[in-house]
C-alpha cells in the first residue's frame, strides 16, 4: 500500500481497500539517486524522505538505477521506463490502486537490492502512467518495491516459476546461510535531533541499533479468513495497550473476531502516511483538544500547531510513545473553519481503508514507524531454504525519547518557548470530546465487514439450520409411512380367516332364550 504525492495535492494510493486522501503540501523534489554510507557497506542501503510522506531508496535493474518506494503492505515489484537486457515474458498483469493501476506486461531482469543479486527478477514494466491522478516522475521515484509477505505477490500467481517470487524471497532462498529478516530506519524531516539517515538493511542489523535483536518477538498472526494472499505485516496490541493523549488506555473492541479481549489486531505498513485507526480511538486523540476541528471533506482531524500530544502503543510488554511532532503534522497547508494555518491529526479514522473481511483494526504507517527501528523476520515464508527458519515474527526497537521529544516540539513548534503547560492546551473534560460523524458510506462499510466477517458462522450457520429442517422432514415422513405401514397391517389382519374375533362372539343372553324357545317349539311340534 502506497500514495502519491503531486505539487498541489496529497494523494494516498494504495491497494483497492486503500484511502485517497487530497489536501494541500508543499511541492517536493526529484532526489535522483542516492549514496551508498560512507563506510562503503553497500548492504545497508539510505532512505530519502520526501516531507515524511514518501521513502525511496536505491534499487538496480538491467543496469539501470531505480528509485523506488518502500512499501513493506504490498509484494510485488513494478518500475517505468527502459530497463535495458530485460525479457518479456507476454504475461500482461494490472496492479490496482486507489488513484489508477500500474498496468504493463510482466518483465525479467538482473536485479540488485543491496550487496545482493537475483537473476531474471520478476516485475512489471509500466509503460503507461496515464491513470495515475500524478506525475510520479516529478515526485522523484520509478517504481515502488513491495517488501511485504511473499503470500500477496500478483506476479507470482502469474509467474508459474521461482522468477515470480517476490523480490526478498529471491533473495533469502538464494542465500540460505543468511537470516530471513528486513530492518527500516525511518528518518523524520524538519526534525532537527532525527539527525541519521533512514536505512534499510538485509540479513544485517544497523549499527548502533542491534538492541532490536533483543526486543520481544511479536508473532505475526493469521488472521486472514479467505485467502493467505490477504497476509501482512500484523500482530495484536497488548490488553489496552494504546495509551491516549490523557494518560489512560483508549479502550476499543476490535472487529476481529478471533482477536483476544481487549487486544486489537495492528498492521506495520510503510506505504501509508497516516496511520489508520479506528474512529472512536482518533476521537479520543483529538476530539478533546481545544480547537480542534473535524474536515469531513477530507475526513480528518485538524489541531492547533502549538498543541503537543502524547500517546503510545505497547507491544510484547513494551511501550513505544510517538513523537509529538508525528501525532500531529505541519508538512500539510491546512487551515480550519477560520483561514488560520493548522495542523493534521495523523491518526485518522479508518474509513474507506475499512477491513472489510475483519482481518485487522489499525494500519500503523510512517508516522508510527518513525518511532521504531523496525525487523521483519520473513522465517518460513522463504521457499527452498536449506532448513527451518521457524514462523514469521516482528521485533520493535523504539527510537524515542519522551524527555528530548518534548523539548525538539518546543523548539520546533514554539520557537524554543515552552509553553505546554498553559490553560490553552489543557484537554477539555470527556463529557466535551467532540466526535467525528459516521458517514452513511461508513456504516454501509462496517455493515457489509460484520457479515463477511462472520460468514464462516452464518454459513455454518445456514447449514445446521438447513440440516435441522431435512431432519424435521425425514422424521416426520418416517413417523407418517409407519402409521401408515401399521394401518395396513391391521385392516390386511381383519379378513384373515380363523382370525376374525367376530366369528367366535358369544351370544347375549337374549339372542340365547329365543334359540331355546325356537327349538323346544320345533320338537313339540
Amino acid at each position: 500500500m502506497w500514495f502519491l504525492l503531486p505539487a498541489a495535492l496529497l494523494a494516498l494510493l494504495f491497494d483497492v481497500h486503500a484511502l485517497t486522501f487530497p489536501v494541500q503540501v508543499r511541492p517536493s523534489q526529484r532526489s535522483g539517486s542516492l549514496h551508498v554510507r560512507a563506510n562503503g557497506n553497500n548492504s545497508l542501503l539510505p532512505i530519502h524522505n520526501t516531507l515524511n510522506s514518501e521513502y525511496i531508496t536505491n534499487i538496480t535493474l538491467g543496469g539501470r538505477v531505480i528509485p523506488v518506494l518502500l512499501d513493506t503492505g504490498s509484494s510485488d515489484l513494478w518500475v517505468t521506463g527502459n530497463v535495458s537486457g530485460s525479457t518479456d515474458l507476454g504475461i500482461s498483469t494490472s496492479l490496482s490502486y486507489a488513484v489508477g493501476n500500474a498496468d504493463g506486461d510482466i518483465n525479467t531482469a538482473t536485479l540488485q537490492f543491496g550487496n545482493y543479486t537475483v537473476e531474471d527478477q520478476a516485475f512489471v514494466l509500466v509503460t503507461d502512467t496515464s491513470s495515475f491522478s500524478v506525475d510520479i516522475d516529478t515526485q522523484g521515484y520509478d517504481g515502488l518495491i513491495g517488501l511485504g509477505p511473499p503470500t500477496g505477490s500478483v506476479i507470482r500467481k502469474k509467474v508459474d516459476d521461482a522468477r515470480g517470487d517476490s523480490v526478498l524471497n529471491r533473495i533469502f532462498s538464494q542465500n540460505t546461510t543468511a537470516s530471513n529478516y528486513l530492518t527500516i530506519l525511518l528518518n523524520r524531516a524538519g526534525d532537527p535531533m532525527s539527525n541519521f539517515t533512514g536505512q534499510v538493511s538485509v540479513s544485517e542489523v544497523v549499527p548502533g541499533y542491534e538492541a532490536v535483536q533483543q526486543m520481544p518477538k511479536l508473532a505475526v498472526e493469521m488472521t486472514h479468513k479467505l485467502t493467505d494472499e490477504d497476509q501482512h505485516w500484523q500482530t495484536y496490541t497488548d490488553v489496552n495497550g494504546i495509551i491516549g493523549p490523557d494518560g489512560q488506555p483508549i479502550q476499543v473492541d476490535s472487529i476481529v473476531p478471533k482477536a483476544p479481549d481487549g487486544q486489537l489486531v495492528v498492521i506495520f505498513d510503510s506505504g501509508y502516511t497516516l496511520p489508520q485507526v479506528p474512529r472512536a480511538m482518533a476521537d479520543a486523540i483529538y476530539g478533546r483538544v481545544q480547537g480542534a476541528e473535524y474536515n469531513e471533506e477530507q475526513g480528518l482531524w485538524t489541531i492547533p500547531c502549538e498543541q503537543l500530544l502524547n500517546i503510545s502503543f505497547t507491544f510484547g510488554g513494551q511501550a513505544y510513545p510517538i513523537h509529538p511532532l508525528d501525532v500531529s503534522s505541519s508538512d500539510f497547508n491546512m487551515v480550519d473553519s477560520t483561514g488560520s494555518p493548522v495542523c493534521v491529526g495523523t491518526f485518522q479514522p479508518i474509513s474507506s481503508a475499512f477491513s472489510l473481511l475483519g482481518e485487522y483494526d489499525i494500519i500503523l504507517g510512517m508516522a508510527f514507524m518513525r518511532n521504531v527501528y523496525t525487523l521483519l523476520d520473513y522465517g518460513s515464508w522463504v521457499e527452498d531454504t536449506s532448513h527451518d527458519q521457524g514462523d514469521p515474527f516482528i521485533q520493535l526497537l523504539s527510537v524515542t525519547d519522551v524527555q528530548k521529544a518534548h523539548q525538539d516540539f518546543v523548539n520546533v513548534r514554539l520557537g524554543g518557548v515552552d509553553t505546554t503547560g498553559s490553560p490553552s492546551q489543557a484537554l477539555l473534560p470527556v463529557s466535551q470530546m467532540q466526535h467525528s460523524p459516521e458517514t452513511k458510506a461508513e456504516k454501509k462499510a462496517q455493515y457489509e465487514e460484520m457479515i463477511l466477517s462472520r460468514w464462516p458462522y452464518i454459513f455454518v450457520g445456514c447449514l445446521a439450520f438447513v440440516l435441522l429442517v431435512i431432519g424435521f422432514i425425514v422424521w416426520r415422513c418416517c413417523i407418517r409411512r409407519k402409521r401408515l405401514r401399521a394401518k395396513k397391517q391391521a385392516a390386511h389382519a381383519t379378513f384373515l380367516p380363523g382370525n376374525n374375533p367376530a366369528a367366535y362372539k358369544q351370544l347375549e343372553d337374549g339372542q340365547m332364550e329365543m334359540r331355546r324357545s325356537s327349538y323346544a317349539s320345533s320338537m313339540r311340534k
